[in-house]
């Protein structure tokens, strides 16, 4: 955890100088220099005239606006960088209240974060303004075991969440790989999956009520029976509606057993087929997840496992329900896995091999580095049948280009992580850029979705109009022109015009 120390908040002058003019050359990180999102004097006025009202309203202790503090909020996992002008740190709905007043009142824009961990650029504070820092609230208010359900701030750890209610012998199923760091607050503005998506749904089917501050700073409650369902509109909208305060979720019985399974392959074609021979026999695992040849060769390198150099394709597999459940289930698995030409089939006997299987997993995105110092990591989505077919268009697209592409993920619901990896060659971030739109065109063509979890940001807003017709399109712009008419809510995100 980065402990933040609070400075004092400088002049107008120094603010605005700050902002415009400095770090013209130090700001670095991974190569790339940070924007700075300049302003007219008008909008540095209006900007400070926010400070003050911030200031005044929500309290000095819950407004930073030093360089330092501010850096701190200027990037996401996409290793954009923007500095925003002011960080709020609400401690509860009243201070969200009192900062989207100010901010509607001054047309000051607003970006929700959490955790910085998304992948699209939800959190990064494209032109400048107010980041709000929801980390801070962060109580799980209520845990109603009878009723299977829990009520909770934005700023609560996923993992946290999952090992509190489980105390209760309950479940809460979403289970994205950043779990142990991301919060609710940013799952629920982006419709966060995981590997458990196959079988138990996304964090949408699991979110059943919503306090949220609007942009003028009024306060609904979404969740009734009656109505639209505002709580599935909300749910997913990225920070561009509104700001959640309060998160009410469904519990689900806790499984009585899990038993993890990981299959060796020597080719990809084979491992698609035994994940569609293993559902085939009506058997839905709790994960069903595929890891290709580039992937495996970067985990060997970052976690110096030695699977053989024959193995080309790896399906990791969990099963839960009571043990009888399982008893019957893993034999069929097995047999589906060696029906596929799978070999090396290992069942993990303990909590520390099946614990020792999923860490590999989740160690893949670092792993990737051990390839090349960047990465675009796009999460398409397709049906499953269409599967092998987007694989080998991939492969087609990426022929004989000096690039490297790494793919894995939830093949069970379709969902497959596309990495393209490239180095600081001239023309090779030019080239995965060339490389990622050729993608996102053959998965629309297929009937897929370009985005399957990691949400839309900024860095897939141009592919949004592949996938939606223009009238639909248009309906959700006047959605969003509906609740924030002065465009403060995370502007330059999903929508490009």
């Amino acid at each position: 955890m980065v402990t933040v120390q609070f400075t004092a908040i400088r002049t107008i002058n120094d603010f605005a100088s700050i902002t415009v003019n400095c770090f013209d050359s130090c700001l670095k990180r991974d190569g790339r220099t940070m924007k700075l999102f300049t302003k007219n004097k008008k909008e540095v006025n209006k900007h400070q005239k926010a400070l003050n009202e911030l200031i005044r309203v929500v309290g000095k202790e819950r407004v930073l606006s030093s360089v330092e503090d501010r850096i701190c909020y200027s990037y996401d996992g996409t290793k954009q960088k923007v500095l925003p002008d002011i960080v709020v740190r609400p401690g509860d709905t009243t201070d969200v209240s009192n900062t989207l007043k100010i901010a509607n009142q001054y047309e000051v824009p607003i970006y929700a974060r959490g955790a910085g961990s998304g992948l699209t650029g939800g959190a990064v504070p494209l032109k400048g303004g107010i980041v709000f820092d929801l980390k801070n609230m962060n109580r799980i208010i209520e845990i109603c075991p009878e009723d299977f359900v829990a009520t909770v701030e934005p700023g609560v750890v996923t993992k946290q969440l999952q090992d509190e209610v489980a105390k209760f012998d309950l479940f809460y199923p979403p289970d994205p790989s950043s779990a142990a760091f991301s919060t609710i607050g940013g799952n629920v503005a982006e419709c966060a999956g995981g590997i458990t998506g196959l079988k138990y749904g996304v964090t949408r089917d699991y979110i059943l009520a919503l306090e949220i501050v609007l942009p003028d700073g009024s306060v609904i409650n979404t969740g009734g029976k009656t109505g639209y369902d505002l709580t599935r509109l909300f749910t997913g909208s990225e920070g561009t509606l509104g700001i959640f305060t309060k998160i009410t979720v469904k519990l689900i019985p806790k499984p009585e057993k899990i038993r993890t399974l990981a299959a060796h392959f020597r080719n990809k074609d084979d491992a698609i087929d035994a994940a569609d021979r293993i559902i085939d026999n009506n058997i839905l695992p709790r994960t069903l997840e595929f890891l290709d040849q580039m992937t495996i060769n970067a985990l060997r390198g970052h976690t110096g496992t030695d699977m053989g150099e024959d193995v080309k394709a790896l399906l990791l597999i969990d099963l839960d329900g009571t043990e009888e459940s399982i008893n019957y289930e893993m034999p069929v698995v097995e047999n589906a896995c060696k029906e596929c030409n799978g070999f090396r089939i290992k069942v993990a006997e303990t909590a520390q091999e099946r614990e020792a299987i999923w860490a590999a997993r989740r160690s893949i995105s670092p792993a990737l580095y051990n390839i090349a110092p960047h990465k675009i990591n796009e999460d398409i989505c397709v049906p499953r049948s269409k599967i092998k077919e987007i694989l080998q268009r991939v492969d087609r697209i990426k022929e004989d280009q000096p690039i490297y592409i790494a793919n894995f993920g939830h093949i069970g619901d379709g969902n497959i992580h596309v990495n393209i990896m490239y180095n600081d060659d001239p023309g090779q971030e030019e080239l995965a850029e060339i490389i990622v739109n050729k993608v996102m065109k053959e998965v629309v063509a297929l009937g897929g979705s370009i985005s399957g979890e990691h949400g839309i940001g900024n860095k897939k807003s141009q592919f949004m109009e592949l996938e939606i017709p223009p009238h639909e399109y248009d309906i959700m712009k006047r959605f969003k022109s509906y609740f924030d008419p002065k465009g403060i809510m995370n502007p330059g995100k999903m929508f490009i015009r």
